[in-house]
């Protein structure tokens, strides 16, 4: 789940991290109406879940209420444009208007998990505002990075070695070990991916603000935190989206394809790899799904129904990794959802493997229910009958 950067900025607040005076408007007359004359200057933001906003017209400046509610009207009156991020453009529902800042520097900050190390790392750099993969391949001596051991957390000297390491203004060094403590607080209470600021701003007169605010929430921690569900309810979802969270899976669990060979698997690399072997035994898979952990009766008949229902699937081919979800579970899950669907029945080619994969063949083969042993047998076989 991904936010946008007004709610972003309120989790900022929540964890005392300095963010710019300001509001957020779904109409320009209630912009203008929350516009007060104690501000100079105001800069209004179209709120949506793209880069590229200053590009494309979408944050302007305004001195006076009046001029907020035309300057609002103006940026919600088209779309923002396509581009490698969305290539169908986003409709401009809200704003957000805040006071303009008297920006002297521009710093980077953020936080992510680290495949490689599995740990949290804390990334900074002096070149804010541009795209962090921009300056990873113009400046990437710039880029201090923090690997946290999260057995002992995080400490403020670590925020002071990261502001000199990456040659950060002295005067963000103040402020800087309690804005890294603030993401790295923000990052575990709300189960986050991603947190990043940039430009984290210094001002003329020295302080130092979060100037924008990306976060990316797992999906699979939002039941932590009920509060996201009207949130959620509020993002900009496009059809994919809209019908892999009615199944009850993250937004970016689900896309479709052209082709005939439904697919199932949990983990999205698991998924990939499942598309590519079909693709590689001669078919065209019909859609990506990731079921994602704990994969019940309900969630696999939702994912069945959500693939035949809106694909043109002619076989389905299961492909599971029994890790923490275990093989038999699944198996039942299987069986009992293709029991109880009333959607069409197309032929199932399944795959299981990992933690108690002979218990779960077992319980498909009384159930009439043929599983193969490997992906590619797999990916032959559900390309075989599609044909």
């Amino acid at each position: 789940m991904n936010l946008m950067e007004y709610q972003g900025k309120e989790l900022f607040r929540r964890a005392g991290i300095p963010v710019p005076r300001g509001y957020h408007a779904a109409a320009p007359a209630r912009a203008a109406e929350l516009a007060t004359p104690d501000v100079p200057e105001w800069v209004v933001k179209a709120q949506v879940l793209m880069g590229g906003r200053g590009k494309a017209g979408k944050v302007k400046f305004a001195k006076s209420p009046d001029d907020v509610a035309s300057v609002a009207e103006e940026i919600m009156a088209t779309p923002m444009p396509p581009n490698r991020q969305n290539p169908k453009g986003e409709r401009v529902n809200s704003v957000l208007v805040e006071e303009k800042l008297s920006i002297a520097k521009e710093a980077y900050c953020a936080i992510a998990i680290d495949r490689t190390t599995k740990r949290p790392v804390i990334m900074v750099s002096r070149f804010g505002g541009m795209d962090i993969e921009e300056v990873s391949e113009k400046h990437p001596e710039s880029i201090a990075k923090f690997f946290v051991d999260t057995a002992i957390g995080y400490s403020p000297f670590i925020g002071r070695e990261l502001a000199f390491q990456a040659e950060l203004d002295p005067g963000y060094r103040k402020a800087f070990p309690a804005i890294v403590g603030g993401i790295y607080e923000l990052f575990f209470r709300y189960g986050a991916k991603l947190i990043e600021i940039n430009p984290l701003a210094l001002t003329s007169d020295g302080r130092v603000f979060a100037s924008d605010a990306k976060v990316e929430l797992d999906d699979d921690a939002l039941y932590k935190n009920p509060e996201f569900k009207e949130w959620q309810e509020t993002l900009p979802l496009d059809e994919d989206e809209a019908l892999a969270a009615q199944a009850g899976l993250g937004t970016r669990n689900f896309r479709r394809f052209d082709g005939n060979v439904g697919t199932i698997a949990n983990g999205a690399g698991l998924a990939m790899a499942t598309m590519d072997a079909v693709r590689n035994a001669g078919g065209n898979f019909a859609n990506f799904l990731d079921v994602g952990g704990g994969a019940n009766a309900e969630r696999v008949r939702n994912c069945y129904e959500l693939v035949v229902n809106h694909t043109g699937a002619k076989v389905m081919f299961i492909n599971i990794f029994g890790g923490i979800t275990r093989c038999d579970e699944v198996a039942k899950g299987i069986v009992e959802a293709l029991n109880t669907t009333k959607s069409r029945k197309v032929p199932l080619v399944i795959r299981l493997t990992g933690t108690n994969e002979e218990q779960g063949r077992k319980i498909l083969a009384d159930a009439k229910m043929t599983p193969v042993e490997t992906m590619d047998e797999g990916a032959a076989r559900a390309v075989e009958l599609a044909a």
